[in-house]
């Protein structure tokens, strides 16, 4: 049996801790040991989501008040900006999985251009992995400090990766058009994000400067070896979770940019390359945490 390890989950009671406590609890390799959610510390977490009723969780607490002595590892799910400094301060010997976007960028001068204020913890920045496994598996097992990538960037660096890496595709002519359910907004109320303003219909926004766009850039500039910049247009669907992207590329045949793709993952446990024409759709991969994708031919 390999040793369960402790953990504790900063701002537990948003969307992305509900989302990882849900997946963490039947982990067999992990224990819950800690929630925290300072607005909302001496609640049970089952009085916030009552789905997760009976599973032995840990009431809610500051997390000033957490004993980090008996912990192994830590997620931290609390907001952009807050997050840095917060780590910045816990105990060396904690493993630290952050899923905001404090430590993704790896210039601190890009993270202050886009999100509007100096990055806090420049020193731990240099020493932080990018999470995207399927790509970082190696260094993610050595790293004190993973920054867990955005939910967009996601959905376009796992097509996209293997096809510069390769070769395959033109770098300069890439075109991303992403589609995204409204809980990746966060749990906080705003008028915009109210089911009046939502439903019945679908709007782009952050076009041309979403924050997610130097994210992609960065990755994307790894894996071709030279500076990268795609045309990203993000959009929000009247539904609750789930990310459709649809990329343009042009490149090698339709054919062998699909067998590029097969032959990356054909070992990835979350990740799928559908068989023949079948199209993804946000309802295969719904409450998990994988991945679907196809490759098809354009007009010519």
């Amino acid at each position: 049996m390999t040793k369960q390890l402790s953990i504790a989950i900063l701002g537990a009671s948003g969307y992305t801790g509900a989302e990882l406590i849900r997946l963490l609890r039947h982990h067999p390799s992990v224990a819950i040991k800690a929630l925290t959610a300072d607005s909302k510390a001496g609640q049970p977490i089952a009085a916030i989501y009552p789905h997760l009723v009976g599973l032995g969780l840990p009431d809610l607490v500051k997390h000033e008040s957490v004993d980090w002595s008996g912990i192994d590892a830590v997620f931290c799910c609390l907001p952009h900006g807050t997050t840095q400094e917060i780590v910045a301060k816990l105990p060396a010997h904690l493993k630290v999985v952050d899923l905001s976007a404090d430590f993704r960028l790896r210039d601190v001068a890009s993270y202050a251009q886009w999100y509007g204020h100096a990055h806090s913890a420049v020193a731990l920045q240099a020493e932080a992995v990018y999470g995207l496994v399927e790509q970082y598996r190696a260094d993610i097992k050595k790293a004190r400090l993973v920054a867990c990538p955005g939910c967009y960037p996601t959905s376009i660096l796992l097509p996209l990766l293997p096809l510069l890496k390769a070769g395959a595709i033109d770098a300069n002519a890439i075109i991303a058009d992403s589609k995204s359910g409204i809980t990746g907004a966060g749990r906080a109320a705003k008028e915009a994000n109210l089911f009046t303003e939502l439903n019945e219909g679908i709007n782009a926004y952050g076009i041309g400067n979403h924050r997610h766009t130097p994210e992609i850039e960065q990755e994307l500039s790894v894996a071709a070896g030279a500076h990268v910049e795609i045309t990203f247009t993000p959009h929000l669907m009247p539904m609750n979770r789930g990310i459709l992207s649809t990329l343009y590329v042009t490149g090698k045949s339709a054919a062998e940019i699909k067998a590029i793709l097969e032959k990356t993952y054909k070992d990835e446990p979350f990740v799928t390359v559908l068989p023949g024409d079948s199209l993804p759709s946000t309802r295969q991969v719904r409450g998990s945490n994988r991945c679907v994708m196809n490759v098809f031919a354009g007009r010519k």
